[in-house]
């Protein structure tokens, strides 16, 4: 079984015999159709790896690496020279620095391929101006390759000034490389694209390809591709999913494995139509590490743990720009401007959904193409959902919060009168100037951000086949389901209780596989100014 890798570096997979996803049909199409490209995708999906896969063809060819892949016996183009600017390893905090690092990388790709005549220059700009002219004056093509175009923006969020500064650098390079008649072909990639940096302004030969159907899933897992590429990593999960040997696995139980697998990692759509979807790369390769090394099972939130959550958006949630309970429903879908979406100038005024959708905690649910002036956006998967809401719970109330009592986990262990109690403490704890309870969506709400603050696996308004269950709480062998009414006096709490009741059993609330403790219960909060708090409530048994 090849091991599982998650480096940047192509020629890794063929020296160390690991698993590579073969996308060379896709990466084959876009070098014989387009000269300058810029791709944008979130942190840990693979666009390093990409552009080295495309820098290992230009330089070295086919052989050897490329032997046994879809582009082996049809890439017949010559070698040529590589410039490869990682902008990851040039400073993201002094701009001298940043400057230093940028023209050592020019400079030392000018001294490997011993380009006679040129000089270093103290300003990047400069530096790569002389480079590409020698190169134009000889004849050379050369290729060139930008990773992470946009990281010292990203690192300068919260400093407009230091911002700035890196931007007039970048617009720079971009006028230097613009119509250049010695670049074979220009690649750049990045998390967000901004019209400050000019690359994508009006005018611009740099094609934004990002949400381009034909390449949407050039970067991330298909379906198909980790049932055939993983396919002794799936045996292996189904063998602990289903406690059998792996030589008894069959084709339902592999196809049983991806389902829990795509629930937890998939969903994240860059296709204009909103048909053609991926999983994060990261986390299945991580998924299926910890699967080879522990033996079990285990869902863990990779992506999330390996980067959390941008400051910007941090801060945004302290100051309120961001309401934590907008993003509680898993199914609910954010609109945002067409205009806003397709043109951000720059990350000091983008929209915060946007940023949201550009750094991989949403992701598109509608498509680019209809013309429509409103674009919808939502969770990719479960664990985008549960990590980000838990972090937004805990910058929203400023602190963590507990599910423990006298040392009992009440979600675990209590009865019904202590998780009403539980949440009535949550509720005492509520400052009205921010989070009025004023209707049931608020109580729901706050009492869903209260238990996401404290870790627990929580979410809103949870469909099912006969209806939606306000809030579902999964523990390890319990589901607690609260329906949950809104009242504002006592004999209209007793009738509010009644219809509650009513709800779950008709519609059967909480009894689907797996099977677990099912507590259900009946609840309403009395909003009388005397009362302010749930009163009403009755386990269903």
């Amino acid at each position: 079984m090849k091991t599982i890798s998650n480096s940047g570096v192509f020629t890794n997979f063929y020296d160390n015999n690991r698993i590579y996803i073969d996308k060379t049909e896709t990466i084959y199409k876009l070098l014989m159709t387009q000269d300058k490209v810029f791709i944008s995708r979130p942190r840990r999906f693979g666009k390093t790896l990409t552009l080295k896969t495309i820098g290992t063809l230009f330089e070295k060819g086919v052989d050897p690496y490329f032997k046994d892949t879809w582009i082996y016996d049809k890439w017949t183009e010559s070698t040529y020279p590589v410039l490869y600017l990682d902008f990851l390893k040039c400073s993201v905090s002094d701009i001298d620095d940043f400057k230093e690092d940028l023209v050592e990388l020019i400079s030392v790709f000018a001294n490997t391929y011993n380009i006679e005549g040129y000089k270093e220059s103290s300003e990047p700009q400069r530096a790569l101006n002389r480079l590409l002219t020698l190169l134009e004056l000889k004849n050379y093509k050369v290729v060139v390759l930008i990773d992470e175009y946009d990281r010292q923006l990203v690192a300068n969020i919260n400093n407009p000034e230091l911002y700035e500064k890196f931007c007039e650098i970048i617009r720079s390079i971009y006028a230097t490389l613009k119509s250049c008649d010695s670049i074979k072909f220009l690649a750049v990639t990045g998390v967000t694209r901004l019209k400050d940096a000019t690359i994508f302004s009006v005018g611009s030969d740099i094609v934004d390809i990002s949400n381009k159907s034909a390449y949407s899933q050039l970067i991330g897992f298909t379906r198909d591709e980790i049932k055939t590429f993983y396919i002794d990593y799936l045996k292996l999960a189904a063998s602990y999913d289903n406690n059998v040997s792996v030589d008894c696995i069959t084709e339902t139980q592999i196809d049983a494995i991806l389902d829990k697998i795509a629930y937890n990692y998939d969903g994240y759509c860059f296709d204009e139509n909103c048909v053609k979807k991926v999983f994060s790369s990261w986390s299945v390769n991580n998924f299926f590490k910890d699967i080879e090394s522990n033996g079990y099972i285990q869902f863990g939130d990779y992506w999330y743990d390996n980067g959390g959550l941008p400051s910007i958006i941090g801060k945004s949630i302290e100051k309120q720009e961001i309401i934590p309970f907008e993003y509680l429903n898993k199914d609910h879908l954010i609109e945002v401007s067409r205009n806003s979406f397709l043109n951000p100038t720059s990350l000091l005024d983008i929209d915060n959904n946007v940023l949201l959708c550009q750094t991989g905690y949403l992701t598109l649910r509608s498509p680019l193409s209809s013309g429509d002036s409103i674009i919808s956006l939502g969770f990719p998967n479960r664990e985008v959902y549960d990590s980000l809401t838990q972090l937004m719970a805990i910058k929203a109330l400023k602190k963590e919060t507990s599910v423990n009592v006298d040392g009992k986990n009440i979600l675990d262990e209590g009865n019904a009168k202590q998780i009403i109690d539980l949440f009535n403490t949550a509720l005492n704890t509520v400052s009205y100037d921010k989070f009025p309870l004023n209707s049931e969506s608020s109580v729901q709400g706050y009492i869903c951000i209260y238990l996401k603050a404290a870790g627990a696996k929580v979410s809103a308004e949870v469909h099912s086949s006969k209806g939606r269950a306000d809030l579902v709480i999964e523990r390890l062998h319990r589901r607690i389901v609260i329906e949950l009414n809104y009242a504002d006096s006592d004999p209209l709490a007793k009738t509010k209780l009644n219809e509650a009741i009513e709800q779950i059993k008709n519609r059967d609330y909480g009894n689907v596989l797996p099977q677990k403790e099912l507590i259900r219960i009946a609840a309403v909060y009395n909003a009388n100014p005397h009362v302010r708090a749930i009163r009403e409530y009755q386990q269903v048994e």
